[in-house]
């Protein structure tokens, strides 16, 4: 799999300081050399959430969440979002997907521009821009609930 360049200096420094060494080594390694149990991880799960400023509900299980979603946004299909998580089945991958107002003011965005542009070429004109009217128009509908 691949990885986005934007964590390899954090995750180098990780595996060097605190992963057990080679391929199949451990990425969470207690103290004493063994793997976490249950309750040390918790524990150490809180205290990073809170040195970071993350939510209190934010579980270690919700980064698989955030990990889907930020795919699915950047463009990668289901079938990628499946091969990145190991998933098997597309009902599986759908439950770590998600999608707020932000991402549907986009989706729409993209919609308009793409039926604009469309339009603009089939009339051998340049793309018109939305008038003042059907901006407010669009910006009740989204904010307006």
């Amino acid at each position: 799999m691949f990885l986005p360049a934007f964590p390899h200096r954090e995750l180098r420094r990780h595996l060097e300081s605190f992963a057990e060494p080679g391929p199949d080594g451990l990425l969470f390694v207690g103290e004493r050399g063994v793997p976490f149990r249950r309750s040390t991880f918790g524990r150490r799960w809180r205290k990073a959430r809170e040195t970071v400023g993350m939510p209190e509900g934010f579980r270690f299980y919700d980064l698989r969440h955030t990990g889907h979603t930020l795919s699915t946004r950047s463009g990668a299909t289901l079938k990628d979002t499946m091969v990145r998580a190991g998933q098997s089945s597309e009902k599986a991958a759908l439950i770590y997907q998600h999608s707020d107002d932000d991402r549907q003011q986009e989706v729409a965005a993209g919609l308009d521009a793409t039926v604009r542009k469309a339009r603009a070429a089939a009339a051998g004109r340049a793309p018109d821009k939305p008038s003042g009217t059907n901006l407010a128009r669009i910006w009740h509908a989204t904010n307006d609930r």
